[in-house]
């Protein structure tokens, strides 16, 4: 049974979505406001957070600053919001979102992207800890290494090296990154090269030799520069 905590204040949204989910074997809890859905996230396990952004107290956003950043909680968060600009999408990403949703939606897509959200939650299970010469990401802790040094990324870059580490040496497509990090809201075109310069700043510019190479016209590939990489 998959738990789903609903941080959303309007009472008809939340009843649609407990009369959808309840009768399919879900579990659901709900907060309406920001600092009660805080202390309900803290204080139990769910598998999804369906988060509003317009919430009284504290909204969508800091809130899930506040999960990421303080609390080191990785539960996937799905936003749900009438907002529906590349900037609003963006800032959403950046406070540390997995999904967005923009109100009104279709009840099924919900029930898709949440699933889509907990399967990919299982599938990174499988790999808690990767190393690609100096490079090490623990994925249960949330933490980077390159050569003894300690590195921090944001959310979303810490997922997109968490992919180019897992499918070393392979190049992967700019389309799978997107994809993987995004689901079916890729919140714009710049989005993957401006998070792809903030890892790079972390991951390669401190050090003699890159590590994460641009193959142009296709995507991106982590190496171990102490061994031939095929670009």
């Amino acid at each position: 049974m998959y738990k789903i905590l609903v941080i959303e204040d309007n009472p008809d949204i939340v009843a649609n979505i407990y009369a959808f989910f309840e009768p399919k074997g879900f579990e659901l809890d709900n907060a309406h406001n920001g600092y009660s859905g805080l202390t309900l996230a803290s204080n139990n396990r769910y598998d999804v957070i369906l988060l509003d952004v317009m919430l009284p107290g504290m909204d969508g956003t800091q809130l899930c600053k506040k999960l990421r950043e303080e609390l080191h909680d990785k539960t996937p968060v799905l936003m749900l919001t009438a907002r529906d600009t590349i900037l609003d999408k963006v800032a959403g990403f950046d406070s540390g979102a997995d999904d967005y949703l923009v109100k009104p939606f279709s009840l099924v897509e919900l029930e898709c992207r949440i699933k889509a959200l907990i399967r990919r939650t299982e599938d990174d299970h499988f790999a808690h800890s990767i190393a690609v010469g100096a490079l090490s990401l623990n994925n249960s802790e949330h933490t980077i290494m390159r050569d003894g040094q300690s590195l921090k990324l944001t959310p979303t870059g810490f997922k997109i090296l968490h992919i180019l580490m897992s499918a070393a040496p392979r190049v992967v497509s700019k389309t799978e990154i997107e994809e993987k990090v995004w689901g079916l809201d890729i919140p714009s075109s710049d989005a993957l090269r401006t998070h792809m310069h903030s890892v790079r700043a972390q991951v390669d510019k401190p050090f003699n030799t890159p590590m994460i190479v641009t193959v142009p016209g296709v995507g991106y590939q982590v190496v171990d520069p102490n061994k031939s990489a095929s670009a």
